[in-house]
């Protein structure tokens, strides 16, 4: 395909990617209210000694807080509604120019990643009060917290984001196994690092830095972390366990190339995009 079909078909891809997020920004402006509802009900849940006259009520100290906080909630949920057209068009313009096995390993990574990240996100949902009680209780006696929504809003992304990301840390995990990057010998080699590394990086990466919210990050991650190196492990004992075609060959003589016994017919069958 020539550039200028190229950049004609990713402009088209982007305006379909961009109605599908306006159209999805538009369904969050219309729920608006029980949305907002949802995300702030963990504030609600902290004690009412840490809420301005015990009360769950946010402030906000600028006349334009409260559409700003609109226009960033519905592009969120527009974001969130319109992902399987957005990552369709994605695919779409990428597709053509992968090979067969590419494909296969980016269907399994997307089937993992969404639920992954759905998984994280949920944690970060269910420990937001929590994280904002053990912050606010350092709170000094005959003072009263005063949360605007847009500190609130972008404490809630930033928990549902580092979460939801975090734990497709193990699926990079398995991909570069199953390409052969990272053997399950090196996992087991780097583990206590890499476990330790996981905490270091809870601690430094959620917004409270709190020890609770720090543990509800790294606990589930260093399990995850310990399923896919029980992945890796099968996956390498498999490939272990295959016959060599040439291992009945001497070092110094010259091998026949079958195509048939190749891993990378299939790469060299298809041709890609160019």
């Amino acid at each position: 395909m020539p550039l200028m079909e190229h950049i004609r078909e990713l402009r088209n891809r982007i305006l379909k990617a961009l109605l599908g997020i306006v159209a999805g920004g538009i369904v969050g402006w219309i729920f608006y209210d029980p949305i907002w509802r949802v995300l702030q009900h963990p504030y609600c849940k902290i004690p009412q000694a840490h809420r301005l006259n015990g009360q769950c009520a946010l402030t906000t100290t600028g006349i334009l807080d409260p559409f700003v906080l609109r226009i960033k909630i519905c592009l969120i949920i527009g974001l969130v509604l319109a992902s399987p057209i957005w990552l369709y068009q994605l695919w779409a313009f990428v597709a053509p120019g992968l090979y067969q096995r590419e494909r296969r390993w980016t269907y399994v990574f997307m089937g993992g990643a969404i639920p992954l990240f759905a998984a994280g996100a949920f944690l970060a949902y269910e420990t937001l009060d929590k994280g904002l009680g053990i912050l606010l209780g350092f709170t000094p006696d005959h003072v009263v917290p005063i949360v605007t929504i847009t500190s609130y809003l972008g404490y809630a992304v930033a928990m549902l984001l580092i979460f939801g990301a975090t734990f497709e840390l193990p699926l990079f995990v398995v991909i570069l196994n199953f390409a052969g990057v990272l053997t399950h010998a090196r996992i087991r080699k780097w583990r206590r690092t890499l476990v330790f590394g996981i905490f270091v990086f809870a601690a430094v990466a959620t917004p409270s830095q709190d020890p609770f919210t720090m543990l509800a990050l790294a606990l589930p991650t260093v399990v995850l972390f310990e399923v896919a190196e029980v992945i890796a492990y099968v996956h390498d004992r498999r490939k272990a366990a295959r016959p060599d075609p040439y291992a009945h060959l001497s070092d110094d003589e010259a091998s026949p190339l079958d195509m048939n016994d190749l891993d990378e017919v299939e790469d060299l069958e298809d041709t890609p995009r160019s």
